[in-house]
């Protein structure tokens, strides 16, 4: 079966009034070409009218300007947090921590492990709870816990029929990755803002499936409930 690599540079949920901050969709061939035109807009209205795996990706593909058979399999990686910070769900239940550090980046409320991790390691992932991503967390959420609904890994959901494979993935992050630079296809160039981003994540995304030991895989003491933020192992 084909695979095609998508990423998806996520805007709010009305990001239409947003000149600086769309949705954008970028694909990926087998061989890591860009094909089609990365898409920049709001994924709203497909979002609500698109309830199966089928009509999703037909969607994307057409906002891209490719037509492809949508029985092929898809590995989509998404610029937005996949999970909540455990301490914070722990605490919507009222079970509070019993310590927060003083040091704003080790604060369990507000960032998950993997964004700590990626702290330790001159990064600066935003916070779900404390920056301005909330919308595209929930925007994208939405959409896995729709059409991706079974965890088959740490940080990795799929379609019922396996067909979709969803992850979490930082741009800002894979900029900084001799890997991924290296991986980009040569078209990338062209491109910049929310489009490059999605570049950079379907990138990501390609490298995950076929490279799989070139990825940084989830810590044990990762809580699966926060998801993971995948990045490229010469980050680590």
């Amino acid at each position: 079966m084909m695979t095609f690599y998508l990423g998806w540079d996520v805007g709010g949920w009305h990001c239409d009034h947003n000149r600086n901050s769309r949705d954008a969709i970028a694909v990926l061939d087998e061989e890591g070409e860009l094909i089609g035109w990365p898409w920049r807009g709001n994924l709203l209205p497909l979002i609500n009218m698109a309830d199966t795996v089928e009509g999703w990706l037909t969607g994307l593909f057409e906002r891209c300007e490719l037509e492809i058979d949508v029985s092929v399999r898809c590995v989509l990686a998404i610029d937005a947090p996949l999970g909540w910070p455990q301490a914070l769900l722990h605490l919507a239940h009222g079970q509070p921590a019993n310590h927060v550090p003083e040091r704003q980046r080790e604060n369990p409320y507000l960032y998950r492990l993997t964004e700590r991790l990626l702290f330790e390691r001159a990064l600066r992932p935003l916070s779900a709870v404390q920056d301005m991503i909330g919308s595209q967390a929930t925007k994208a959420m939405h959409v896995c816990t729709r059409l991706t609904p079974e965890q088959m890994a740490h940080g990795v959901w799929s379609s019922t029929d396996g067909r979709l494979i969803v992850l979490e993935t930082y741009p800002a992050a894979l900029k900084r990755s001799a890997m991924v630079v290296q991986a980009l296809p040569r078209s990338a160039r062209s491109y910049s803002g929310d489009r490059l981003d999605a570049i950079y994540c379907a990138t990501l995304a390609r490298l995950f499936d076929q490279y799989p030991d070139s990825v940084w895989s989830p810590e044990w003491s990762a809580p699966a409930e926060e998801g993971w933020i995948w990045v490229p192992r010469d980050l680590q």
